[in-house]
């Protein structure tokens, strides 16, 4: 079953922008971005992550996500299903 994370993005002072653009190019084997917004808040940017398991959305995170030029820090909220 797939995963689904929200990545609530922190970026460097001016930068919000260029890392949205950049995630919207997003490609990682085994993660599909959903959607990425520019944001106003504590965060700024958001991106909507799926993945076909938890591993593949942290690598995903952890190596393409966090090297974007601009990403000061994340936090990954994982969607879940309550029934």
């Amino acid at each position: 079953m797939a995963v689904r994370g929200y990545i609530l993005i922190e970026t460097e002072v001016g930068k919000a922008k260029s890392v949205s653009a950049a995630i919207q190019q997003f490609n990682y084997p085994g993660a599909r971005l959903i959607a990425v917004d520019t944001v106003t808040g504590p965060f700024d940017v958001i991106a909507q992550v799926e993945a076909d398991d938890l591993d593949s959305l942290g690598n995903a995170i952890t190596e393409a996500i966090q090297k974007v030029n601009g990403v000061q820090r994340t936090t990954t909220c994982l969607a879940v299903r309550l029934a």
